[in-house]
């Protein structure tokens, strides 16, 4: 009776290794890529860029600027809702390059059936 399971011929741990070493490589250029994007800028404007909002890779609002047009003291909510939408565009903008960084590093990823 055949022997069932196994590796004939040794093949399968030296690709297993490779790919080991595949695993490895892309953790680290996901890791230097993701340092990368946490370093970049993302800027988004609302209202004809009455409101411009920065912020980080790391999302963290860096920065708010305001046209002296936009601060009218009978009208708070306008100037609220320019400043969430111009901070949810500039969020919206670092999402979109961290997923594209996950794409250009998981790219090669396609063939495997998980």
């Amino acid at each position: 009776m055949a022997k069932r399971g196994g590796f004939p011929g040794g093949a399968m741990p030296g690709n297993m290794n490779n790919l080991m070493k595949q695993a490895q490589r892309m953790q680290r250029q996901m890791e230097e890529g993701q340092k990368e994007l946490e370093t970049k800028e993302f800027t988004a404007t609302a209202g004809g860029g009455a409101v411009e909002v920065t912020v980080s890779g790391s999302k963290e609002v860096l920065r708010v600027k305001l046209s002296e047009e936009v601060v009218d003291p009978e009208d708070i909510e306008m100037l609220q809702d320019l400043i969430v939408a111009a901070t949810n565009e500039a969020l919206k903008k670092a999402e979109e390059a961290s997923a594209h960084l996950m794409g250009k590093m998981t790219g090669g990823l396609g063939g495997f059936p998980f």
